[in-house]
């Protein structure tokens, strides 16, 4: 580890913590955005509920991780099809409430009996697949979003090549951000795309600004509280739709602490605990969609600051999450997130699905997953295709597991019946970063 310019639970000067609290944010604020952005959420919401999310996350590891929270892509397929396009956000509400309740229960038996089980339960053969099944499942819905624009009202789209032109700036400016940039700059390659693609767009006259114009200085962002905003209807639709996707993010989640505890030289799993690090991400998630916000994860980005910066103090993450807070408030700001043309977020996203999907690649190049064994190769086989292909189990006309979902579950039934695993298995916590 190389030496820390501010260590875990040093505080900075009050200058410091204003002009590091802002650059970190500002990190994560791309990704935070984009993911409301393509289900039809609210970013204001979105980025208020991050900084309550990472203040209960800090709370939860008694100060100790400096871990900032954000929105979670691995949501973005089960929440579009748990609010039929969008139509009903409460139904994903309450599918992310109950995944913040699995992750209590997993925190609890892993307080209780240790977590080498859940390292077994969750190998690479099988995350690393389903990782590729959200990234690769979205690419049809980026390359759309792209290239196509409506006709009218028709409900039907057409190709655009002026909206594609702004997709590609945007793609184009990521990837070399990418590739080239150094320093904190490498850290933001989807927000400095997202600017330069919305700058373009203006250039080309495909931004109506009439809602920055007609929007308030300061503005509440748009709540979406159960029993006011939404009737509270548990169905096993919803909960077979968003829990399973846990199998991906409580695996990402010990990644991160593992990858973390290396940059500060602490080990996190043992302290403060897998237990409470689950716990805060969990109750984070929970808190999020009480309110209206989409499920939360622990931000690769934000390790990628912290051993960058090598500024590791939680005051700096608490700074963030306060700047999240205060931002959502600014409603000309949230404006102007609201006129991002689609084809913007469809050129970033090409590059960042794409990206999803390759570390799921990584992860089984990196784990040595010998694909000679057939035992692995008919589980990664089964799930590429199922995910990928949006199989469905049909229950009844109202309960159904399809998708992402299905092919989380089979894949680790497989995982879990299938001869040879003590021999083939790798567990996916060991590569995940």
């Amino acid at each position: 580890m190389s030496q820390a310019i501010l260590d875990v639970n040093e505080k900075p000067s009050t200058g410091q913590l204003i002009t590091l609290s802002f650059q970190h944010m500002f990190a994560m604020f791309g990704s935070t955005i984009l993911v409301p952005q393509l289900v039809g959420l609210s970013p204001a919401i979105a980025l208020l509920t991050s900084g309550i999310a990472t203040i209960i996350f800090l709370f939860i590891t008694k100060f100790q991780v400096p871990a900032y929270l954000g929105s979670s892509f691995a949501f973005i397929a089960p929440i579009i099809i748990a609010t039929n396009g969008g139509t009903d956000p409460g139904n994903a509400m309450i599918g992310a409430m109950f995944v913040g309740l699995v992750y209590g229960i997993v925190s609890l038996v892993i307080w209780k009996s240790g977590h080498k089980w859940i390292m077994k339960l969750l190998p690479a053969i099988v995350v690393g697949p389903v990782i590729m099944v959200i990234g690769l499942g979205l690419s049809g819905v980026a390359v759309d979003m792209a290239m196509n624009i409506p006709v009218g009202d028709t409900g039907l789209k057409e190709y655009s090549f002026l909206h594609f032109s702004a997709a590609l700036v945007t793609l184009f400016t990521a990837i070399f951000c990418t590739i080239y940039f150094k320093n904190i700059l490498s850290t933001m390659p989807i927000l400095i795309g997202l600017v330069v693609g919305y700058i373009y767009s203006a250039i080309i006259g495909i931004i109506n600004f009439t809602p920055v114009k007609e929007a308030k200085m300061f503005a509440l962002p748009d709540f979406l509280i159960p029993g006011v905003h939404y009737e509270f209807d548990v169905t096993f639709r919803i909960l077979l739709i968003m829990v399973p996707i846990v199998i991906v993010t409580i695996s990402e989640h010990i990644g991160h602490q593992l990858v973390l505890g290396k940059v500060v030289d602490r080990d996190y799993i043992k302290e403060p605990g897998l237990h409470r690090s689950l716990l805060g991400d969990g109750l984070g998630t929970f808190a999020s969609a009480l309110i209206g916000g989409p499920p939360k994860t622990t931000y690769g980005e934000n390790i990628g600051v912290l051993a960058i910066t090598r500024v590791y103090s939680v005051y700096v993450i608490m700074g963030a999450a306060v700047v999240a807070i205060l931002l959502s408030f600014f409603g000309k700001a949230m404006a102007i997130i609201s006129t991002i043309p689609t084809a913007v977020l469809g050129g970033v996203s090409i590059l960042l699905f794409g990206i999803i999907a390759a570390s799921g690649l990584r992860m089984l190049v990196e784990a040595n997953v010998d694909f000679g064994n057939s035992r692995n190769l008919v589980i990664a086989s089964v799930i590429l295709v199922i995910g990928i292909g949006g199989a469905k189990f049909i229950v009844s006309e109202s309960l159904s597991i399809e998708g992402m979902a299905l092919a989380a579950i089979i894949g680790v039934v497989l995982n879990l019946v299938l001869p040879g695993r003590k021999e083939a298995e790798v567990p996916a916590t060991k590569t995940i970063e």
